[in-house]
């Protein structure tokens, strides 16, 4: 595989803060998150939404996290976001453009969102951007890219890319989804506009259940790619809402056995990973957040790294499960 040097220095995430917040969950009522309506108290006004998502800001902020991470589709995350801001000097915000949110602020919209990957919908929604988190974004990240979607085949989109970092100062980046991450990652690291590398950030789902994007990461990482780790908790299958007779319980036990809860376990095994520059929370309530929070308290000697790898499941399993989550 041919690799084109960096383009920059690891930019647009905070060194000192090895977890993030993600307001996937924050922004809109309805998620895929498993209890994602109890996390909610099932009260889905807009102001109601905005002074919850404000609240776990605020902890957030006193714990120590300094990465913010949103996105277009997640229903008023920005804005959510772009009012908490001021007064929070030294916040570095992340978001992603690509999927258009189409839920009108419901639960049980046919379509919660809607993806495109081309560049009147990144001018678009850079634009949009700028409204809610005027001049407080410093990464912009294609949101969910894929080989099927074609992003990283478009010059038109990768020239624009370039040229926001370049004009505007804004640091590059890409998420990926699905079975083929390691794949996308692969081909995103030779991609070029105007000379340069495109890229300066990746953010990837890796977790206990799905590590196999790891080596991948860890490639990008060496490169000079800063890591983003989404997902950690696998939208709740790794928590204590897990009902499956066959994890749950062994997750308990190694939680047990570490002296922590399952879900600061899983991320204690996310910050693990040398690669990984931040790890994103994606809670929805300040207990979950002090909960997550525990997982810098765990010590990665004491990590059962055997036991572990042992729930790790095939891909395609993995991402056929999470797209039969219910959005609730």
């Amino acid at each position: 595989m041919r690799v084109l040097p960096a383009s920059s220095p690891r930019s647009g995430l905070p060194p000192p803060s090895a977890l993030g917040i993600g307001l996937a969950a924050l922004g809109r009522p309805g998620y895929i998150n498993l209890g994602h309506s109890d996390d909610l108290a099932h009260d889905y006004d807009v102001e109601a939404m905005r002074a919850r998502a404000h609240r776990v800001l605020d902890r957030a902020w006193d714990l120590g996290i300094r990465y913010y991470d949103a996105a277009r589709s997640y229903g008023r995350a920005e804005d959510f976001l772009g009012t908490w801001l001021p007064g929070h000097d030294g916040a570095v915000v992340g978001s992603k453009w690509g999927y258009t949110y189409t839920a009108e602020w419901s639960t049980e919209a046919e379509q919660h969102e809607v993806k495109d990957h081309t560049l009147p919908t990144l001018l678009r929604q850079r634009e949009e951007s700028r409204q809610t988190l005027g001049d407080r974004l410093n990464l912009y990240q294609i949101h969910s890219a894929t080989l099927e979607s074609g992003v990283l085949e478009r010059p038109d989109v990768l020239a624009e890319l370039v040229r926001l970092r370049r004009d505007e100062g804004l640091a590059v980046g890409l998420s990926l989804s699905g079975p083929r991450q390691a794949e996308t990652l692969d081909q995103a690291l030779t991609v070029q506009a105007d000379g340069e590398r495109v890229f300066d950030c990746v953010q990837a789902t890796w977790n206990i259940l799905e590590p196999s994007v790891g080596e991948a990461l860890a490639a990008a990482h060496e490169l000079g790619l800063s890591v983003v780790v989404k997902e950690g908790l696998a939208n709740g299958r790794l928590t204590a809402r897990n009902q499956d007779p066959r994890l749950g319980p062994r997750l308990a036990e190694l939680a047990a056995a570490c002296n922590a809860t399952i879900d600061a376990l899983s991320l204690a095994a996310c910050l693990a990973q040398s690669w990984a520059d931040v790890v994103l929370s994606g809670a929805a309530s300040v207990d979950h957040l002090e909960s997550n929070f525990q997982a810098l308290q765990v010590d990665p000697a004491r990590l059962p790294r055997e036991e572990l790898r042992s729930l790790c499941e095939d891909p395609q399993d993995y991402w056929a499960m999470r797209s039969r989550l219910a959005w609730n």
